[in-house]
């Protein structure tokens, strides 16, 4: 015998004489066990009943009768089926239960074909026949094992003893396993249901009961909660029940199935608990009707909580709303078949409570620039505000209408403009209500434009948001319809109308400065005078040499003038620089006649180009070089070497600093 290491000091610290374990009684037949302890009916028709299990040399069994002995075991009393000697399954939790060394006994072929196993051993089965006189069968039982271990290795996660309750018509060949995880087709075994806290895998946790400490009632590391094990039967038919648990591997880490005494019932269905807790009762709006029709039955008496209803002594119980939490509690149906024989059948129903509805109108704001009554929200945002008293454990979908199936999106346009009608489905445990929430699109009546405006740097301006809202927001911090900038950027304001909805205006200031000339850019030896004047600044400028006609081009031809001034204006009023620059100016003739006038011939503005040290040299026509002056000369007065040259065309050339400027003629006229 292997004794758990917890044991000894949960014992000496607390002793054992105050605590309570259950206790076993190998002393019934199976007949007893099965008529007196787990139908316990004068209704039950049980034939061929047979058991078996281990043969210990003690005369010890694996099967028999136990008590709670008030503890705190769930179930008072009922039969024991256990891969070893039922006298080790009673608390405390102190020693492991592995009894059947050696492989004591065999398994069994129906159990090992329901589970898919072949190595079964130390299988115990109680079975019997019998006759149902309602549509369903059920009965309560706790699987509880060793194999639950607090602290396994790795190889242990794979242990799992198996156990099935198998039924067949007598008729019939085939079993159904009742032993199963709720609505589902698995076995229940170790593997199959366990709890968090070891290496091994959580599996439908919900249906684990817990780890045991050595002071629980049994003596098993853990065990499943209490579970049902039902199925509908033909009333009046002769069916066949084999119970079995077995040893799976190997004989080590015993199990056993606790069936709750007075539970298997062979009367009425009334169908499943209806209950909140397990998310399923009756709604609030729901009509419901129960039925316990049974052949051969001669009375009914309904009872609400053990007492008899007052004038329900029919077949069926129906409920119509409005409903009351007072009504929520067992309801039972005693049906009567003979003087001996009255089987009691319940079902447990809560009532949801009514949905309180507040408000089903939600306005909000257009959120878009056009403001058509069009616009997007994320309905989940807004369960809060339409159903501020709505418990947590209600849900709230939305719906276009009240049939439709199909959940809205949580970001949510409207079709209709300005107002539409959804429906907000709200569930609580399955019961619904569709509610008509009225969605008002409220828009920005107004247009409201983006502005560029322009400034001078440095130079404060103002920005004016528009008249007649409230609680205006600029991205400055300032709450006043207008501001002074100085500095270009992108300012937005925010203000809101009457109605709370606010509209976002944006302003892009561009900044302007006064212009720098930094070149005016010179070409006067052709026959086509022009100028380019290169400016810099961050402003948008124009140009004129006038002073009274600008343009946006910076050039300019055809310029005959000596003198001029270069203009660049702002065009945002920042301001305007000028500077004067001036052109060469090459004479097609003079006439040194002695008359005063034009007597000499020279090219005009060369010094105030920057060009005095040019050097002009003038030919005749046959190439001779009459005369050669520089840009501060005062130009040639038509003769050579002291004589009058006759009237004619002469030609001449213009270098500067040995480069060639330009060459041309002019006529010498008298």
């Amino acid at each position: 015998m292997i004794f758990k290491k917890y044991s000894f000091f949960i014992l000496l610290l607390f002793g054992s004489a105050s605590a309570q374990y259950t206790t076993t009684d190998e002393s019934m037949t199976p007949l007893q066990l099965i008529e007196n302890v787990l139908i316990n009916s004068g209704c039950a028709s049980v034939s061929n009943v047979s058991v078996s299990g281990g043969n210990f040399a003690s005369g010890e069994k694996s099967w028999g009768y136990f008590n709670a002995n008030g503890s705190s075991f769930p179930f008072t009393e009922g039969v024991v089926l256990s891969t070893g000697k039922i006298i080790n399954t009673n608390g405390p939790n102190t020693f492991i239960s592995d009894d059947g060394g050696g492989m004591g006994w065999n398994g069994d072929n129906d159990l090992n074909q329901a589970l898919g196993l072949n190595n079964t051993f130390n299988a115990t089965i109680l079975e019997f026949d019998f006759i149902p006189i309602g549509n369903q069968i059920s009965f309560d039982y706790i699987f509880s094992s060793e194999q639950y271990l607090t602290n396994p290795n790795p190889n242990q996660c794979s242990y799992t003893d198996g156990f099935v309750f198998l039924l067949k018509e007598v008729s019939g060949s085939s079993y159904e396993n009742l032993a199963v995880i709720p609505n589902t087709n698995i076995p229940v075994k170790v593997n199959t249901v366990r709890g968090t806290g070891t290496i091994c895998p959580a599996e439908n946790e919900q249906y684990f009961g817990g780890f045991n400490g050595g002071e629980h009632p049994t003596n098993f590391n853990g065990q499943t909660t209490i579970l049902t094990a039902s199925a509908t039967v033909i009333p009046g038919n002769q069916y066949h029940i084999k119970l079995v648990i077995a040893d799976e591997g190997n004989y080590r880490y015993d199990s056993a199935i606790y069936l709750k005494g007075s539970s298997f019932s062979i009367g009425v269905n009334l169908g499943n608990d209806r209950t909140l807790a397990n998310q399923n009762p009756v709604c609030f709006n729901e009509n419901l009707t129960l039925n316990g029709t049974s052949n051969g039955a001669q009375s009914y008496q309904w009872r609400f909580n053990g007492n008899p209803i007052i004038g329900q002594t029919g077949s069926t119980l129906t409920f119509s709303p409005p409903y009351n939490s007072t009504q929520n509690g067992t309801y039972s149906l005693a049906t009567t078949y003979s003087a001996t024989c009255t089987n009691i059948s319940e079902i447990n129903l809560d009532f949801a409570p009514e949905l309180t509805i507040g408000q089903t109108v939600y306005s909000y704001c257009d959120s878009d620039s056009n403001q058509d009554g069009i616009s997007t929200i994320l309905l989940n945002d807004i369960v809060t505000t339409l159903f501020p008293n709505l418990p947590s454990n209600y849900q709230v979908g939305f719906y276009s209408s009240p049939t439709s199936t199909t959940l809205l999106p949580n970001s949510f346009q409207n079709s209709t403009a300005n107002q539409q009608i959804i429906y907000a489905r709200i569930l609580n445990n399955n019961c619904y209500n569709n509610v008509p929430v009225t969605l008002n699109i409220l828009r920005f009546n107004g247009t409201i434009a983006d502005e560029t405006v322009g400034i001078c740097v440095n130079i404060p301006a103002s920005l004016i948001a528009d008249s007649g809202y409230q609680n205006y927001l600029w991205n400055t911090g300032a709450t006043t319809p207008t501001i002074q900038v100085a500095v270009p950027g992108i300012y937005t304001v925010s203000f809101e109308n009457s109605s709370g909805c606010s509209i976002t205006k944006t302003f892009t200031v561009v900044g302007s400065e006064i212009a720098t000339i930094d070149d005016i850019i010179i070409n006067d030896f052709s026959s086509n005078n022009t100028i380019e004047i290169i400016a810099s600044g961050i402003g948008d400028y124009e140009y004129s040499i006038d002073g009274l006609l600008f343009q946006d081009s910076p050039v300019f031809t055809n310029l005959n003038g000596l003198q001029y001034t270069a203009f660049v204006r702002d065009k945002k009023g920042c301001g305007m620089v000028s500077q004067i620059f001036f052109l060469v100016q090459i004479p097609k003739y003079f006439t040194p006649n002695g008359d005063g006038i034009n007597e000499t011939w020279y090219v005009k503005n060369l010094i105030q180009r920057g060009l005095s040290q040019s050097i002009i040299t003038i030919f005749d026509r046959y190439g001779k070089v009459i005369t050669q002056f520089s840009g501060t000369d005062f130009g040639w007065d038509g003769t050579y070497n002291g004589r009058l040259l006759f009237a004619d065309d002469y030609w001449f050339t213009i270098t500067h600093l040995g480069k060639l400027l330009t060459k041309g003629h002019f006529a010498l006229i008298r």
